[in-house]
């Protein structure tokens, strides 16, 4: 594993830099001025690559900021940023690029892999840049929260008329359905968030993180296990019928995994969750609560982002989109050699 990080023009940052906690854990949040930055492009997402023994480089200025981490494939190196580069204007985007070129040249990469979130850049890429398969969400959903004023953010006006009334109505008589709702930091409890994705997935024919990624994720202090039990009232036996993994930094909650079993729907376990993952954002005082990937506007009903898609646009938010993934190529030939093995990849997984 290698680390390394870079900042420049350090005596003229313009950062406010906010202290967070979580049990005996501090941690940092840094927005510079004028810019968006993601959690994925922060020092904390660096915390957790380090801790997932992957190569990464930091570098801040006062004109962008990235974290990039440096893939290998059988035939060479490649850079990504997830969600990256972060820059203060289009102007930006070009010093950001020279950074990455010399950084990814050191490194003998093919190519740099880039997902920012300003549709703007791409007017300015390079000639050399080929439309990749997006790895993170292009468009996704978000929900604006109130300032809290309430001791239950429920109770604000405001937040209650973006929820869906049906999904209230369900959170309201949790209790006497048999639900309860904990929260976790034991990434030993990701196993059952780990064990309802897999049984959807082998439904659906598709793959899930591994365990040791998911536990080194909530082991972060950023992260939150949410779990959804169901007591049966005649055997009194519980089990977990729905889970989710959120992240939170200092503006926006993340709602990047989650699963239910048929107990769950049921129950409406996953809306019950989403009431009361909002709550506990509009609680801390987040100002956004981000859906995480809806699919686009105009797919198909057969699309498999589909259901969720409809599920989440019944909160009354808005759609945000970001330019998506885009490979700069630095070395031609290798880059063709890439994308033929990546197809036979894919071929071979259907």
């Amino acid at each position: 594993m290698k680390n390394i990080s870079s900042q420049k023009n350090t005596r003229v940052n313009r950062e406010e830099t906010a202290k967070c906690a979580t049990g005996a854990i501090f941690y940092e949040y840094a927005i510079i001025k004028n810019m968006n930055i993601p959690i994925t492009q922060s020092r904390e997402w660096q915390k957790l690559q380090d801790d997932l023994g992957e190569t990464n480089f930091f570098e801040k200025t006062d004109d962008y900021q990235y974290l990039a981490i440096l893939k290998s494939t059988p035939v060479g190196n490649y850079l990504y940023l997830p969600y990256g580069p972060v820059i203060k204007d289009k102007s930006s985007f070009k010093k950001a690029l020279k950074s990455l070129q010399d950084l990814a040249t050191s490194h003998h990469a093919i190519f740099i892999r880039i997902e920012p979130q300003n549709l703007e850049v791409i007017k300015s890429f390079p000639a050399k840049t080929f439309k990749s398969q997006d790895l993170n969400p292009k468009e996704t959903w978000v929900l604006d929260l109130p300032k809290a004023t309430e001791d239950d953010p429920l109770d604000n006006p405001i937040l209650k008329a973006k929820l869906p009334s049906r999904l209230l109505r369900y959170y309201k008589n949790q209790q006497k359905n048999g639900l309860t709702i904990e929260t976790s930091h034991d990434p030993k409890d990701i196993a059952h968030l780990l064990s309802l994705q897999k049984a959807l997935a082998d439904k659906k024919g598709i793959s899930t993180f591994s365990e040791n990624y998911l536990a080194t994720e909530l082991s972060q202090p950023f992260a939150t296990l949410y779990l959804v039990k169901y007591t049966n009232p005649e055997t009194k036996k519980s089990e977990v019928i729905a889970a989710g993994l959120v992240f939170d930094d200092k503006t926006t909650r993340y709602n990047l995994q989650g699963a239910q079993n048929e107990q769950g729907k049921k129950l409406h376990a996953t809306g019950i969750l989403t009431i009361e993952l909002i709550k506990d954002a509009a609680k801390k005082n987040l100002k956004y609560f981000d859906f995480w990937g809806i699919a686009p506007d105009g797919a198909p009903s057969s699309h498999p982002w589909q259901g969720f898609t409809n599920f989440k646009k019944t909160f009354d938010g808005y759609e945000k989109t970001y330019a998506g993934d885009y490979d700069i190529i630095l070395q031609p030939a290798k880059y063709r050699l890439y994308q033929v093995l990546r197809k036979l990849h894919r071929f071979r997984i259907k």
